[in-house]
């Protein structure tokens, strides 16, 4: 019954972790990056589909993305997709490609994007100890029905602040890696 409690605890962290990355994948640094257009939406055939499911999506340069549309008559939606999306970019259309150029970060730009990445880092922190905080509740209520000793019972919360400990430094490191990359110039 502990083991079960503590897997999936551990697997409801490394969820979480996970959660966090992508989110924070979705911060945009100076750099072009295809995942920068993960989240846009494309009116077709009147359906919203990804954008990625639609284009062949490339980095042409360090500030600019190259989108290939594989059906041209929708070409003209992608464009307007991306100019429509809260990602304040501006798609040319050159042909049959579309070359979304990334403007460069300001300085306060930059700072504001550091104080959301830290945000976001807290939240997955606190995704994590709730995770725990629900964990030793179980354990707990093991105890309570006298299916487990004390003794068991403190292994596992101490298994479990092993875990919580090995998310949270996971977090952490992730968080530096992306203000230290956001702070590039």
């Amino acid at each position: 019954m502990i083991k079960e409690i503590v897997a999936d605890a551990k697997d409801r962290m490394n969820k979480s972790v996970e959660s966090l990355k992508s989110q924070m994948s979705k911060v945009r640094t100076g750099r072009a990056h295809p995942s920068i257009l993960d989240s846009v939406m494309v009116p077709y055939y009147g359906v919203d589909t990804p954008l990625k499911q639609l284009a062949n999506i490339t980095v042409e340069d360090s500030r600019t993305l190259s989108i290939t549309v594989f059906d041209k008559g929708s070409s003209g939606a992608v464009e307007k997709a991306i100019l429509t999306s809260d990602l304040g970019l501006n798609p040319a259309a050159a042909g049959t490609v579309i070359r979304v150029p990334l403007p460069a970060l300001t300085e306060e730009r930059r700072k504001e994007l550091v104080k959301v990445v830290r945000n976001e880092a807290e939240g997955g922190r606190v995704a994590v100890r709730n995770v725990r905080r629900d964990a030793n509740n179980d354990i707990k209520e093991l105890l309570k029905e006298k299916e487990i000793t004390e003794d068991e019972e403190r292994r596992a919360q101490e298994e479990i602040q092993k875990l919580t400990d090995e998310a949270v430094k996971r977090i952490d490191e992730f968080l530096a890696a992306k203000e230290t990359e956001l702070m590039e110039v």
